[in-house]
């Protein structure tokens, strides 16, 4: 059992990094600007409502838990 932790979280720590660099290099600047994200703008009021983003999230965290279920 320990050592299945242990591979988990060294994944998990690959995966972050590897999200990190995306984020700092610019390679994710599309994120969060995708069509069905929902921006009002007027006067001193913004509003930004991320639903196709989030949505992409949501699919990929879902990926992700169950490939890792299925090897854990």
């Amino acid at each position: 059992m320990d050592r299945s932790m242990g591979l988990l979280v060294i994944v998990a720590g690959v995966f972050i990094i590897v999200v990190g660099l995306l984020i700092y290099s610019g390679g994710l600047s599309w994120f969060g600007r995708l069509p069905g994200d929902i921006r009002y703008q007027r006067g001193g009021v913004s509003v930004y409502i991320p639903i196709v983003s989030m949505l992409l999230v949501s699919l990929a965290l879902t990926l992700i838990f169950s490939l890792l279920s299925r090897f854990f």
